[in-house]
């Protein structure tokens, strides 16, 4: 059996959990090659000091239909980058699609603390890993992608453009972070947009991430739980559902449409049909702007 993305190389850098891992894992269920870049391994954690590695997304990817091919690195070394890139010419010669999703900022932000009160270290070290990391890895990967026309470029990120632009996410590092991201997809669809290639914006709704799990105290299995403790998160969705969009977006041959665009996962369930593993279809920002953010009792009614 093939998929629709059968013959196709990725690239998922930050791919050791989270959305990076749901992304990976739905673009081998599509029959991709991909490849998934990350620091923590089986026989070394990263200061995130998670059980979650590189090497198990790689077999996920594989068990999920297609190869998946563990690379350790970190996207702040250039040589380490630029070598990555080389690895995936040399034994691929194409690159299709280009997924930014590293972070690493979890242990670093400080809820609600103004700038002068915020760990500087931390905050300018949380810059480093969510935006230079980006670009670096653009700067690498994009040569490879361009060699062939209708590549995509996936930068993930938190908030939508419009939400983003109107409310306050966290604190300032958080927010400049985030509104980068943003920011950088639409620059590259300006300059990937007439070389052939598509660049978007994409982000997840509240997602059942492992590291969210583990702060309600509950497991996918029994993830509802948590609503005795917060009742909005009946409209989270898993890691799985950003990567169906993302799968989606790789295999439409009209993506181009999308360019410099900020997307999110349950504005393109609608596009595409898409749905989440449970069979919904969680429309997590217009729920977060109607209902939660207006003050109303938690409701996902027509909204999942």
């Amino acid at each position: 059996m093939t998929g629709p993305l059968d013959g196709k190389v990725a690239l998922v850098a930050g791919a050791t959990r989270g959305a990076g891992r749901g992304i990976a894992v739905e673009l081998g269920a599509a029959g991709a090659t991909v490849y998934v870049t990350g620091r923590s391994t089986r026989a070394r954690r990263s200061e995130y000091h998670r059980p979650e590695t590189i090497e198990d997304t790689a077999d996920l990817v594989t068990e999920a239909g297609g190869r998946g091919i563990a690379v350790v690195a970190d996207h702040l070394d250039h040589s380490a980058v630029r070598h990555l890139v080389d690895r995936i010419a040399g034994e691929q010669g194409r690159l299709d699609v280009l997924v930014n999703d590293i972070w690493g900022g979890e242990n670093l932000f400080e809820w609600n603390a103004p700038v002068w009160e915020h760990d500087l270290d931390n905050g300018l070290r949380l810059l480093r890993l969510a935006v230079e990391t980006h670009a670096v890895t653009s700067h690498y990967a994009l040569p490879l992608l361009l060699r062939r026309p209708g590549g995509l470029v996936v930068e993930v990120t938190d908030g939508t453009a419009e939400y983003n632009r109107d409310t306050y996410r966290v604190n300032f590092f958080y927010d400049l972070a985030k509104a980068s991201v943003l920011r950088m997809a639409f620059a590259l669809g300006h300059e990937l947009g007439p070389r052939g290639a598509t660049a978007v914006a994409l982000t997840p709704g509240w997602m059942r991430s492992e590291i969210m799990l583990d702060a309600f105290g509950v497991r996918e299995e029994n993830w509802r739980d948590a609503l005795a403790r917060e009742p909005h998160f009946a409209i989270s969705e898993t890691p799985r559902f950003t990567g169906r969009a993302v799968a989606a977006l790789a295999a439409d041959p009209d993506v181009a449409r999308f360019n410099g665009q900020s997307l999110s996962s349950g504005g393109l369930a609608r596009v595409y049909g898409f749905t989440d593993l449970d069979g919904s279809r969680p429309d997590a920002w217009r729920y977060l702007t109607e209902v939660q953010d207006a003050g109303k009792p938690a409701d996902v009614t027509g909204y999942r």
